[in-house]
């Protein structure tokens, strides 16, 4: 079993199911409406839990009613607890999703607590990076702590992985700690300042991120699978055939297990594959955390059956 750590952002998710994204300025009818367990951090930790990595989480919740729930729900999936701390000043963060009737999403983010994680939070939980093999990072905290969880990755010795969500310009000194940077075609495109509609485009904004500093550059296309670039050039690989209701947390269910498999020493092409078959499982099921694989769908995929 690989051990894994997360760092990053515990959302409760508000979602509308609707027709259509509204307009600017315009009001429709929904007709669902649901919470669920997520937040880019919380997501990554229980999906690969669920693959089966042993996970740690490090951030913070309010004092309410929903992080007792996303507690709960982290607890269920086996993440380890011990590194998120309460903070009885500002609330749980959420998100409100729009959802439509093809699965595609919009989402706006109250961070609450979230945006009061420090670099003294991380180092307090440092006994968690010695024996771990991959650390996961987004942008939902304030970069300084994501900085500070990049420097004791580094110096444990553990595999940083960085989805650059919501993508921002990152200085160099946390690019060159970046193992394996991980953006859809949206964040590559911010980044890069390139358009990214397709596979050869997503090959040039790959390239040029490479240039930027990032030794790995792993390009989630949604429905056209992953693209990988490295210093051997670029490879890609097809996504699973799936029907996809919900695109929430696909993006992280990847992550997670692409995680997983690094965590337990699996080729990179490998973990490329397991991050592919549990995003793909991820769209088929509504929510964010409540659609997150477990290990034998994801093995039952790969395998074909």
């Amino acid at each position: 079993m690989g051990r894994v750590i997360v760092t990053g952002s515990l959302n409760m998710d508000l979602i509308v199911q609707s027709p259509r994204i509204p307009a600017v300025g315009e009001t429709i009818l929904g007709h669902g409406f649901s919470t669920a367990p997520g937040g880019k951090g919380a997501n990554q930790a229980v999906a690969a839990a669920r693959l089966g990595a042993q996970v740690a989480m490090i951030g913070r919740l309010g004092d309410d009613s929903f992080a007792g729930e996303l507690r709960s729900s982290l607890a269920d999936s086996g993440v380890d607890l011990a590194y998120i701390r309460q903070d009885t000043e500002k609330p749980t963060g959420v998100a409100l999703i729009t959802v439509d009737d093809a699965g595609q999403n919009s989402i706006v983010v109250a961070s609450g607590a979230n945006f009061a994680v420090t670099p003294q939070d991380i180092e307090a939980a440092e006994e968690a990076f010695t024996g771990a093999q991959v650390l996961l990072l987004q942008l939902e905290i304030p970069l300084a702590a994501v900085q500070r969880a990049a420097e004791l990755a580094h110096t444990h010795g553990v595999q940083v992985v960085l989805n650059p969500a919501p993508a921002q310009p990152l200085p160099e000194d946390l690019l060159v700690l970046v193992d394996y940077l991980v953006p859809n075609e949206t964040e590559a495109a911010l980044l890069t300042g390139l358009p990214v509609r397709d596979l050869a485009e997503a090959r040039i904004a790959g390239k040029k991120l490479r240039e930027t500093g990032f030794g790995t550059v792993l390009l989630t296309l949604g429905e056209k699978g992953t693209l990988l670039v490295d210093g051997d050039g670029s490879q890609h690989f097809e996504a699973f055939p799936v029907r996809a209701v919900d695109t929430t947390a696909a993006g992280d269910a990847f992550l997670g297990g692409f995680a997983a498999a690094l965590s337990e020493g699996r080729p990179l092409a490998e973990a490329v594959r397991w991050g592919n078959a549990a995003g793909g499982l991820a769209t088929t099921k509504m929510g964010a955390q409540p659609s997150l694989p477990w290990r034998e769908s994801v093995e039952a995929l790969l395998s074909g059956k």
